[in-house]
This record gives C-alpha cells, structure tokens and sequence, in this order.
C-alpha cells in the first residue's frame, strides 16, 4: 500500500509518495521510476519519500518550495525527528539506490555518495504538513505493472523521436540533392530545341536575287 501527496507549491502540480512500512518500501526500491527522487531523514529512521520529478525538471533544478515539501514530509513522517529541529536530509535519485542481499528489509545504501545531496529542516512548518496532508491518498497499487506502462510508454516515445529524426535527415538529404543538381544544371537539356547541320533550316537562303 502507498500513500501519495500532491504538492501545488510548483505548477503543474508534482507527486509525492512513500509506503506505509519497510516491507512496502522494498517494492518501492525494487519498481521506481528513473525520475524518482529518494528523501529520507539522515542517520534517522524516516519514511522513504520519493517526489516524481515532473517533465523539464532534475535534481538539481527543484524549486525550493517542491524541495521544502519533501523535506518536511519526511521530517514529519519520522519517529525521532518529527520531535527535533535542524533536521538533516539526503535525498537522491532512484538510480543511485543501492539494495544487497545482506541488507534488512527497508534498507537502502548508494552506488556513489557524491550523488547524495543534503539539506536542512530547521523545524516544522505545520502550514506545509496541513496542505500535503489535505491532498493525502492510499490505497493499493501494482508497482511492477506501473513501472512496465511506464517503460512501455517511454520506449514509444522514443520511437518516434527515432521516427522524427530520421525523416528530418531525409528531408535534409534530399533537399542537399536538389540543391546540388540545381548547382551542376543536371536538370538542363542541353539538346532541347538544337538545330543539327544537316537538318532544313527553313526558309533560309545565301541567294539574294
């Protein structure tokens, strides 16, 4: 079971998610989607918040209100630091989760840590939580089929910027043609028209009288 957010701090508005426990979360490792982002309280136990990056934006591009949304969800959704201030977060893409068998449930490391980024939440802004949690929804959801109607609507999405560039590169190669055929009279008939010498030339004569 996942519960999801929706924050109208950017336009148009961005998702927020996170399961409900550990056992919840290891589907959320497992079927993310590349344009997931991963919160969680640093050093603390917290839920695993994930912000689905809305088309044109990246990590490095979130407004700072969608940032701060994040960042107080998972401050809220943490045991011990929900009571404290300057709240450290991490947060990082999906693609830099990393998952071992040796690790626990829920549990979660990073292919590089200097993919991590970190921030601060200085204390509780209710004014946020009220908002996120007035737009709160949960219920069941099949990750695994999800992610495949992702990938499946990614894959004919390139197909056709495939399609597009290929017919573009037509278009350019023939018109070069033109261009070039234009340029060495290719489409001149020299012969058209000619008089050939022992052809009648008509009413043509050398005699005067």
């Amino acid at each position: 079971m996942v519960i999801k957010f929706t924050s109208n701090s950017v336009n148009p508005p961005a998702m927020i998610y996170m399961g409900v426990d550990k056992v919840e979360n290891e589907d959320l490792i497992k079927y993310g989607w590349p344009e997931d982002v991963w919160f969680h309280v640093d050093k603390l136990s917290s839920a695993h918040v994930y912000l689905r990056l809305p088309p044109g934006m990246s990590i490095d591009s979130i407004p700072a209100e969608l940032l701060e949304d994040c960042c107080q969800l998972v401050k809220q959704n943490s045991i011990e630091g929900c009571k404290l201030n300057n709240v450290a977060i991490v947060y990082t893409m999906w693609s830099n989760l990393k998952k071992t068998g040796d690790m626990a449930v829920g549990q979660v490391g990073f292919h590089s840590h200097k993919q991590v980024k970190h921030t601060t939440v200085e204390k509780k802004i209710n004014e946020i939580v009220n908002r996120l949690e007035k737009t709160r929804w949960k219920g069941d959801i099949d990750y695994k089929q999800e992610r495949d109607d992702r990938d499946a609507q990614e894959r004919r999405k390139q197909k056709k910027i495939e399609q597009e560039r290929k017919d573009q590169e037509k278009k350019q190669m023939l018109a070069q043609m033109e261009k070039k055929k234009i340029e060495n009279y290719e489409d001149v008939d020299w012969d058209a028209g000619a008089t050939r010498n022992d052809e009648d030339p008509g009413n043509l004569s050398d005699d005067f009288m």
